[in-house]
């Protein structure tokens, strides 16, 4: 029976076992699809999206998400749409396109405002600050993740509430990271790291630790953040979540670099580069550029650094990413000339202010 095989692929997923959960999920998939019955497939569809975004296959759970949206559609299923809009966002903004996804994020709130449907509110908020922080804009990126994190708590100690706010507060701990506030960055990672423990949830363990380490990264307490690093990475791995494990593999590097270890980040920054590429990921690919441009630079290959940060450059501008536009900008300026450029930063609001190479990028 399709249930019980649905069944399972569910508790696998609560269990972070991605890979057997997308197995049994595809098995359901298909004997609902033989039984005719759309509400298990619709079901199974958005569990697809789900998982698949999991393990990073953006592209596999965007059309899972566009399948499931337009069963919804037809099926006049108007919370299960919004739910579809919400994975498709997420799905395409990792691949780049976080200006779609905010329409998308948009539109899903509104439906989940018409039908008073808090938790919907709560995790498209989540989903809208992650989409701001990737087009820089930092103050609206906070401003979404707090709103979302004021419904999660005014629903008590629930499991799944206390969950929400600890991703919450992981978001605010990446905003503030890349906003320059490290200490703030810190005590949200923290916070995040005791309650996704309590609560054994292994994936956003592996979240809290990458974004504490980073955290140890910016304060120069570079022991600690690989310690933080490596256990991210070995549970990144072993959940199967290849972007989270590339962005780790990046963080490890830029800490090997920062160590003066150039030749043992270079080889992090070309593995994760490799992945970025696999799963299409363009800021990944854009961050890979700027950290080899740096080890470049640093080992005398300054024709190389210049080439990698001014295609990193044009990347972040055609994609609109303003971050990674002002770090490319920043690095660029003083590969050229050796002058410290903080203005970029300043224009888009942030704190941030640029250092000689090796910069540090948050």
């Amino acid at each position: 029976m399709p249930e019980s095989i649905f069944s399972e692929a569910e508790r696998m997923r609560e269990n972070s076992r991605f890979r057997e959960a997308l197995s049994l999920y595809k098995k359901a998939y298909k004997k609902y699809r033989a039984a005719g019955d759309r509400d298990g497939e619709l079901g199974c569809l958005l569990s697809l999206g789900d998982t698949c975004r999991m393990i990073g296959d953006f592209p596999g759970a965007a059309d899972a998400y566009i399948e499931a949206l337009s069963l919804s559609k037809k099926r006049r299923e108007r919370l299960m749409s919004a739910d579809a809009m919400v994975g498709l966002g997420l799905s395409i903004r990792a691949l780049g396109h976080w200006q779609k996804a905010l329409k998308l994020f948009s539109d899903a709130k509104r439906i989940y405002r018409e039908k008073s449907d808090r938790n919907g509110m709560a995790f498209s908020l989540w989903a809208e600050g992650g989409a701001f922080r990737v087009g820089g804009n930092i103050k609206n990126a906070l401003r979404s993740f707090n709103a979302a994190k004021r419904i999660y708590e005014s629903q008590g100690d629930d499991p799944d509430a206390l969950r929400g706010i600890a991703y919450c507060l992981c978001g605010l701990g990446g905003v503030s990271r890349v906003a320059g506030l490290f200490d703030d960055s810190m005590e949200y990672y923290t916070s995040a790291n005791r309650l996704l423990s309590s609560l054994k949830d292994r994936f956003g363990a592996a979240y809290s630790h990458c974004g504490m380490g980073n955290s140890f990264r910016m304060k120069g307490n570079y022991d600690k953040a690989m310690k933080h690093l490596k256990r991210a990475e070995t549970l990144y791995l072993r959940i199967g979540d290849i972007v989270s494990y590339s962005y780790t593999l990046w963080s490890v590097g830029m800490t090997l670099m920062m160590e003066g270890k150039y030749e043992r980040a270079r080889g992090y920054f070309k593995k994760a580069s490799a992945n970025f590429r696999k799963t299409k990921d363009t800021r990944g690919i854009i961050y890979c550029r700027l950290a080899s441009g740096e080890v470049s630079f640093l080992t005398g290959e300054v024709g190389r650094s210049k080439r990698l940060i001014a295609e990193a450059l044009n990347d972040a501008l055609r994609n609109r990413f303003a971050l990674e536009t002002c770090h490319s900008r920043a690095l660029l300026d003083f590969v050229d000339s050796g002058k410290k450029n903080s203005a970029c930063y300043k224009g888009i609001g942030l704190r941030l202010r640029f250092a000689p190479i090796p910069f540090n990028i948050p």
